[in-house]
């Protein structure tokens, strides 16, 4: 298969959803030969929110300290091969199209289907074991302890803060969602945690306690060194990556730190994609919370213009609540996934003191209205309509995905 065509029976997998379990995804990295080499650090991260940042840091500081990296995260901004990187490099059409056709074949051999995540992943671990990749970033996809990357061995875990997210399929307390969560843990393996709510740290002790893990607990951001990244949760974060690279055994300094945190992108997480256009794919309240922080900390004073758009399943109303006191006008619209909650349905979650706020039926029609009014334009609410936005204001055409 060429990439396009590789691409199109990849997304076509989706039809067979979302299957939480290890046994199809330990089965299918076992036929593939995807398990990572012997010597190899596997560093897995699980939670709510922040994992993406707090991958692309430690695989930063990775980088930084001469060792070759291979990060997998999810879901990616507009293309699939966002998502499997080695040393910073996505995987190249050519050789993504050339696996995906061996694993076409091995997949029609398999009874249930592998899903579309579970060969995501193996794609990316038999890229990784190829490139000879001495540590591997693994970003789960959605909980933990039946997440496909959780066949993976890992040798350190880190946990980022866990919130209500994705409650049809993790459970509607935070406890359930803490134990989700900590089903990453590994026997014997240190974890590596961000404050969490008294509820969800008893939870991750008690897991961590079962299975003999030791547990360390951030209790203060980083210091002392730039980060990349807008705002004062991702020093958070970045105390998080340095003690997971730490516990991982890199050889790390101060000047390893400093360039890694220094130089880690992360695109759609507060990005300046152009002067006045901020895009920030805060899909749920405590994200929006951070995101509300973050803009009064850069844009003191400033209101955006703000384009939002969600998907289904997502506490909109939650969202709205932190994001439209940010906003002069909220330009409402639907995003380019069959999960897209329409522009007069997101109308109805805005409070009631909102302000100014117009329907279109597109992105582009939302953003050229957002355009032309005075004013910075913040974009988010989804990682779909980042996704889109980046595909039209830095190039590249958009691969719309249902996970």
């Amino acid at each position: 298969m060429h990439y396009r065509e590789a691409i199109d029976w990849l997304f076509s997998t989706q039809m067979f959803g979302i299957k939480l379990g290890l046994d199809g995804p330990r089965r299918l990295l076992r036929e593939f030969l995807a398990h990572p080499a012997h010597g190899v650090k596997v560093i897995h991260v699980a939670g709510t929110n922040g994992k993406g940042s707090t991958c692309a840091m430690i695989d930063s500081i990775a980088r930084a300290s001469g060792r070759r990296t291979g990060l997998f995260t999810s879901p990616h901004l507009v293309d699939f091969r966002e998502r499997i990187r080695v040393s910073g490099v996505e995987i190249p059409e050519d050789d993504c199209a050339a696996m995906l056709t061996r694993l076409r074949a091995l997949c029609e051999s398999l009874d249930p289907h592998p899903t579309f995540f579970e060969i995501a992943l193996a794609l990316a671990m038999r890229w990784f074991r190829n490139a000879d990749c001495e540590v591997i970033v693994l970003e789960t996809g959605m909980g933990g302890r039946l997440d496909a990357t959780t066949a993976v061995p890992a040798d350190v875990c880190v946990i980022t803060p866990i919130g209500m997210d994705h409650m049809q399929w993790l459970g509607d307390t935070l406890e359930q969602i803490a134990a989700e969560k900590a089903g990453i843990i590994v026997e014997g393996k240190p974890v590596i945690c961000a404050p969490q709510d008294p509820a969800a740290a008893i939870v991750l002790e008690q897991e961590a306690n079962e299975r003999r893990a030791p547990i360390e607990f951030i209790d203060k951001p980083i210091d002392g060194y730039h980060v990349a990244l807008a705002g004062t949760h991702q020093r958070w974060n970045a105390a998080l990556a340095v003690a997971a690279a730490y516990r991982a055994g890199l050889p790390l300094n101060p000047d390893i730190v400093r360039h890694g945190l220094s130089h880690v992108s992360w695109p759609g997480r507060f990005e300046r994609i152009r002067p006045g256009i901020v895009l920030d794919g805060a899909h749920n309240p405590h994200a929006a919370t951070q995101l509300a922080e973050t803009w009064n900390q850069e844009f003191p004073g400033v209101k955006p213009n703000l384009v939002f758009s969600a998907v289904d399943a997502k506490d909109i109303g939650g969202i709205l609540h932190h994001l439209a006191p940010l906003a002069a006008r909220i330009f409402l619209c639907p995003v380019d996934t069959p999960r897209a909650v329409p522009a007069d349905q997101l109308a109805a979650f805005l409070p009631a003191d909102a302000p100014p706020h117009s329907l279109h039926e597109s992105f582009d029609a939302a953003f050229d209205a957002a355009s032309a009014c005075n004013g910075p334009i913040l974009m988010a609410g989804s990682l779909f309509l980042v996704g889109e936005a980046r595909a039209r204001l830095a190039g590249g055409a958009f691969q719309s995905s249902l996970q």
